[in-house]
């Protein structure tokens, strides 16, 4: 009750860089900072990541390929903290930084294309579910931010987000992803390349308390499998690479 209480507080704050913006480019460093030190007032653990750097990434990696979208660190998971003086370091030594919010600790993050969430998030607010915060990841994911699954004491009722971006499962759920325990997503405000950006599609001004995942699944699901199957030369690929 606590963390949706933490997590309202920082929904209701007002803040620029949210909607249509396209990342720390379109917003104030000072609102940048606010931002980031909201969402880990809220309880989601941030950790640095990469940004765009002129053709390529910051991590300097040759033919990196996620650009501006992975952690700085091997250790991301170990570094993620909602310590505001952490952060508020991180924010000053690096000023251009992306940052990740590790999922499977305060939340998880269902991970869609981006047609098939708008057409989930229509059929979802005309049946009237409550549905939390949605981030938009140009040019083509949409972020369903949820409460987290944790670790059930059953470990045959958890599994990890990995498995869901392995082959063998893309006919039964094409196009989504589950990041729970050992995955992550950029927070807004976040670059990637070409000028693109993770922005807020909605979640601010008004009190969003993260609904259980299980209750917009299957509508994202359908909308994933009707998206493929219009796209019959979509081919999926991981979003969010793990063991960065």
């Amino acid at each position: 009750m606590e963390r949706k209480s933490r997590f309202s507080q920082w929904l209701r704050r007002p803040r620029s860089g949210a909607g249509g913006d396209t990342g720390a480019d379109a917003a104030s460093e000072a609102a940048r900072e606010e931002l980031l030190l909201a969402a880990a007032a809220a309880g989601f653990p941030l950790a640095p990541a990469a940004h765009p750097s002129g053709y390529g990434c910051s991590c300097e990696r040759i033919g990196c390929p996620t650009p501006g979208r992975h952690p700085v660190s091997f250790a991301w998971q170990t570094l993620a903290t909602t310590d505001a003086e952490k952060v508020t370091k991180w924010l000053r030594a690096q000023p251009e930084a992306n940052f990740v919010t590790a999922t499977g600790i305060a939340h998880d993050v269902l991970d869609v294309p981006l047609e098939a969430g708008r057409q989930a998030l229509a059929r979802l607010t005309a049946a009237g579910v409550d549905v939390g915060p949605v981030a938009t990841v140009a040019p083509d994911r949409m972020l369903f931010f949820t409460a987290t699954r944790g670790t059930p004491d059953d470990e045959d009722e958890w599994w990890p987000c990995e498995l869901d971006c392995h082959p063998e499962t893309m006919d039964e759920h094409p196009g989504l992803r589950w990041h729970c325990r050992g995955s992550y997503v950029l927070l807004p405000p976040s670059r990637v390349p070409d000028g693109a950006g993770v922005a807020w599609l909605q979640g601010q001004g008004a009190e969003r308390p993260l609904p259980d995942p299980l209750t917009l699944l299957e509508t994202l699901t359908d909308a994933c499998a009707q998206y493929a199957g219009e796209r019959p030369d979509h081919h999926e690929s991981a979003a969010w690479p793990i063991g960065r």
